[in-house]
C-alpha cells in the first residue's frame, strides 16, 4: 500500500512538472505597448509585469515596447506584435483616440487587448484595468483646496493633451473647484507639461514670476509635474509649505515628499493594474481553466472582484498617501 502511495506520488509529481515543461514550452507570449519608459510610474507598470507569477514560472512571456510619448508610434507597435504572432496585447495608451487603432487591429485578429492604466474612447477591447480618473484628479484638487479653505487662487499643470488622464483628471479638477463655490477659487493658469518633472518646473518660474505672491495652490494631474513645481518654487526661495500641492501617482520621490509635509498623493497602484492586466490576457488565451495568480485580488478583496476575469472594466482603487502609510509604501517597493 506504502510502495502504491509512493508511486502515486511520483506520478503526481512528474505530471506537474511535465505540465511546467509544457507551460515553458508553449508560453502565452504577451506584448506590453506602455506610451514612455522615461517616469518612475512606467517603470513601475514594467516591474510589476515581470514579477507576476506566470511571468516567473514561465507560463507567460512578455515582450515591452517603449511608445517614445507617440501614439503613432504605439499603433505601429501593436502591427509588429500581431505580425509576430502575439497571443495578446497590453497597452497603456498615449492617446485617447489615436490609440483606438490598437483595439481594431487586435479585433482584427482576433488577439485579445487590455487597457490599462489610462483609457480609450471605445468599448471594444477585450477588458480594461484602470483606475477612476476623474474621482483621481477630484481627490488631488480636493486636498489642495481644503488646504486653501476653499478660497483663492491656483494653476493646473496638466497631463499631455487628448490622453485620457488629462481629459478625466481635468474634469475630476474641475468638478473639485466648482465645489467651492462662484468666484472663490480662481484658475490663474492651466498648461500641459505632458507628465514631466523637467517641463513642470520652468513652466512653475514663469507663472511664479508673472504672478508673485498671488499663487496660493497648484493642482498637478500626476506626481512628477509636482515635484517639478516644488523645486520651482523652492528655487524662488518660496517657503513650500505656504502653496498648497497635490499630485497623482505615488511615485517615490512624491511619497518622500509627503513625508516632509510639502505635498498630497494620490497613489495610483502600477502594480495592480499590470498584474491584473496580466491575469485578464491570461484568462482571454487560456480559458475557464485560469485561475488568477497575482496576490492584488486578495489585496483588494473588498472592492475588486475577479468574476471569473469576465468583465469589461476592472477598477483598481485608490490610496491617499499619508504621514502614516508613506514608509510602508515605500518598503513595498525595496
Amino acid at each position: 500500500m506504502k510502495k502504491m502511495t509512493k508511486i502515486a506520488a511520483l506520478t503526481s509529481a512528474l505530471f506537474v512538472s511535465n505540465m511546467a515543461f509544457a507551460a515553458q514550452d508553449n508560453p502565452v507570449k504577451i506584448a506590453v505597448l506602455m506610451y514612455g519608459m522615461k517616469a518612475e510610474f512606467v517603470q513601475l507598470m514594467e516591474k510589476a509585469a515581470k514579477e507576476h507569477p506566470a511571468v516567473k514560472s514561465g507560463a507567460a512571456v512578455i515582450t515591452v515596447y517603449d511608445g517614445r510619448y507617440d501614439p503613432m508610434v504605439q499603433n505601429n507597435q501593436a502591427e509588429t506584435a500581431i505580425q509576430t504572432k502575439t497571443d495578446a496585447i497590453i497597452i497603456n495608451p498615449m492617446d485617447y483616440e489615436a490609440n483606438i487603432d490598437v483595439v481594431t487591429m487586435a479585433n482584427k485578429a482576433k488577439i485579445p487587448v487590455i487597457v490599462t492604466n489610462a483609457r480609450l474612447n471605445t468599448d471594444k477591447m477585450t477588458a480594461e484595468v484602470v483606475s477612476d480618473d476623474v474621482l483621481g484628479g477630484y481627490m488631488e484638487a480636493k486636498a489642495v483646496l481644503a488646504k486653501m479653505n476653499c478660497e483663492g487662487n491656483v494653476v493646473i499643470i496638466e497631463g499631455p493633451k487628448g490622453g485620457s488622464g488629462e481629459i478625466q483628471r481635468g474634469e475630476g479638477n474641475d468638478k473639485a473647484i466648482a465645489e467651492c463655490g462662484a468666484g472663490k477659487v480662481k484658475v490663474l493658469e492651466r498648461k500641459t507639461a505632458n507628465w514631466s518633472r523637467a517641463e513642470a518646473m520652468p513652466l512653475m518660474e514663469n507663472w511664479l514670476q508673472k504672478h508673485r505672491g498671488k499663487i496660493n495652490g497648484v493642482i498637478a494631474q500626476n506626481d512628477e509635474m509636482a515635484l517639478g513645481a516644488i523645486e520651482a518654487i523652492k528655487g524662488a526661495g518660496i517657503d513650500v509649505n505656504t502653496i498648497a500641492i497635490a499630485g497623482v501617482d505615488g511615485v517615490s520621490d512624491a511619497i518622500r515628499s509627503v513625508q516632509s509635509g510639502e505635498m498630497v498623493s494620490i497613489l495610483q497602484d502600477a502594480n495592480a493594474q499590470m498584474q491584473g492586466s496580466i491575469d485578464i490576457a491570461m484568462k482571454s488565451v487560456k480559458g475557464d481553466s485560469y485561475q488568477p495568480q497575482s496576490a492584488i485580488w486578495k489585496q483588494y478583496a473588498d472592492k475588486l472582484q475577479w468574476n471569473e476575469g469576465k468583465d469589461k472594466r476592472y477598477a483598481i482603487p485608490w490610496t491617499v498617501v499619508t504621514v502614516e502609510n508613506a514608509q510602508q509604501l515605500l518598503d513595498a517597493r525595496k
